[in-house]
């Protein structure tokens, strides 16, 4: 694709900003759980990882070498399976009390899926002889 490496740093910018949108609610709590901030849950800070391994995967979306292309799909892998881990936690049901989801950890997730298929189409130029 001509502008795969553009729409990826665009979606690694969308993940960064999909971090301090709501991901969920737990009615029993009454608290309303971010990337960033999940109150008195143990889930700890998911969104700080999140927002480095999109701070490099936006790097090496816009470096135009070979070797950041292929470390790019490294790096967009190890970001897809934290967001489907997160979104497995934030989704969860615990001792009959199940948080509903929000916007956010759908944003993350698709997001997270749409990066890594951008991180496989790169434009590389070939050299002929």
């Amino acid at each position: 694709m001509k502008y795969s490496q553009q729409i990826g740093a665009a979606l690694s910018l969308l993940v960064i900003l999909a971090c301090f949108l709501p991901w969920s609610f737990i009615p029993s709590l009454n608290a309303t759980l971010t990337g960033m901030y999940t109150a008195t849950t143990d889930f700890g800070k998911p969104g700080i990882l999140h927002i480095a391994f999109s701070i490099i995967a936006f790097g090496l979306f816009i470096l135009p070498k070979l070797w950041s292309k292929r470390t790019n799909i490294f790096i967009c892998a190890i970001n897809l399976a934290w967001a489907f881990k997160n979104f497995m936690l934030y989704s969860m049901c615990s001792a009959g009390d199940c948080q509903q989801k929000k916007v956010g950890i759908y944003i993350v997730l698709i997001s997270s899926i749409l990066m890594i298929v951008m991180a496989m189409l790169p434009k590389i130029n070939v050299k002929e002889k």
